[in-house]
């Protein structure tokens, strides 16, 4: 099995990663109504340059995950659950593992795990009926 050496491989985990995501019958409907087909090879790129700076200490990513879970979860009138990470974590572990194996592919699960967890924390955290708790 292959390790993760390059972008070129990260690109093709996130690519492979976001296609599963689209066609999912649970994540593929949120995902649609946020990002516009023209919009997927940018938001693509995007995701290869957060991938790539967090597996190789880059710093090519700009951007804030964070305030993107959050105004999605405010589109969706605050009903993103952990069961969403949790298939979202799904996905991107059985990804990983079909084609890539090693330190960096198990960095990228680890990262996803914690990611997952704080990301849904957060969301959870700011919305308005747990701002004043």
């Amino acid at each position: 099995m292959k390790t993760i050496e390059n972008r070129a491989d990260i690109s093709r985990l996130v690519d492979a990663f976001y296609a599963k995501i689209r066609e999912d019958e649970r994540l593929g409907p949120i995902f649609e109504s946020h990002i516009e087909e023209n919009e997927w090879p940018e938001h693509l790129e995007r995701l290869t340059d957060f991938w790539e700076s967090n597996l190789f200490h880059l710093r090519n990513f700009r951007g804030s995950p964070t305030q993107k879970h959050m105004n999605v979860d405010k589109n969706l009138n605050y009903t993103l659950e952990m069961e969403h990470f949790g298939r979202w974590l799904q996905l991107w572990i059985t990804t990983i593992d079909a084609s890539f194996a090693g330190e960096k592919a198990e960095l990228a699960k680890q990262f996803a795990r914690k990611m997952a967890t704080g990301q849904y924390l957060i969301v959870w955290k700011s919305r308005p009926e747990n701002l004043a708790k």
